[in-house]
């Protein structure tokens, strides 16, 4: 008798509608990733911006033209069934947030996997360092900030950056452990003052849900796997679709595979 994967059967819940929300948490030890798919003929410049920008886009594989599989990340993924919610912009502008895209889906579309930092927080759980947004069930905070990309062909912006409140010296225990991530996003790329990276109000996240900062503690950021959706929207093709943030493919990797050290 065979036993489905953990990662499997949560995709299986996602395809079937029994989970549309945000996956934090969900099918310990495997790998989560953030999702952009363009036609074809943006795929090549939206490509370049992901190698342009490592600490953000950290791209984990890409399909190819109109294929929604992605081996390379478990056994029978649908990239259109299998993220719990979508957005999907056309020409620049949110218009829908479904939970299933196959009756959008083109045969010139292109996706693109991204490293997402729910991987690296396993391991900072694993070291005993508390990861606030986890402890308290919610989708972890994110911020759009002043901090800019570099451009690539038709896309640019600024870096989305996800946010923990760590005391100092979690906070430094934070960055030697997720160092050894690169593949989803690394160290942080920011600590302390939220506006010297252009954030205005720490309590009002763009994206995800907000989380206490108690007396002693310093928030802590890290490039974001959203970022792709700010450069979506500055370069406005007439159709792009991404996963809700907090809302990932849950994919068949390990975590522990991520790590260079």
């Amino acid at each position: 008798m065979t036993t489905t994967p953990l990662s499997a059967a949560e995709r299986l819940r996602i395809r079937s509608g029994a989970n549309s929300g945000q996956t934090a948490g969900l099918a310990p030890g495997h790998v989560q990733a953030n999702l952009a798919i363009l036609p074809a003929d943006w795929a090549g410049d939206f490509l370049r911006f992901c190698q342009a920008n490592p600490r953000p886009c950290p791209l984990l594989a890409v399909s190819e033209v109109g294929d929604p599989r992605l081996p390379t990340l478990g056994h029978d993924i649908d990239i259109r069934t299998d993220v719990p919610r979508y957005r999907v912009y056309r020409d620049g502008v949110l218009s829908a947030e479904p939970t299933d895209i196959g009756d959008l889906w083109q045969d010139d579309f292109v996706a693109f996997l991204i490293g997402c930092s729910f991987s690296f927080e396993e391991a900072l759980l694993a070291d005993g360092l508390p990861v606030r947004h986890i402890a308290m069930n919610r989708n972890v905070p994110m911020y759009e900030t002043s901090i800019p990309c570099t451009p690539a062909g038709r896309f640019g912006g600024t870096m989305v950056v996800s946010m923990r409140p760590m005391v100092p010296k979690d906070a430094i225990r934070a960055i030697q452990i997720t160092s050894r991530f690169p593949s989803v996003h690394g160290a942080p790329v920011h600590f302390g003052d939220p506006a010297a990276i252009g954030i205005r109000d720490i309590a009002q996240p763009e994206h995800g849900e907000a989380v206490p900062i108690e007396p002693g503690e310093v928030p802590v950021f890290w490039a974001c796997g959203v970022t792709p959706q700010v450069a979506i929207r500055n370069a406005r093709p007439p159709i792009a679709i991404t996963h809700s943030p907090g809302a990932m493919l849950i994919t068949d990797l390990l975590n522990t595979h991520l790590s260079v050290l």
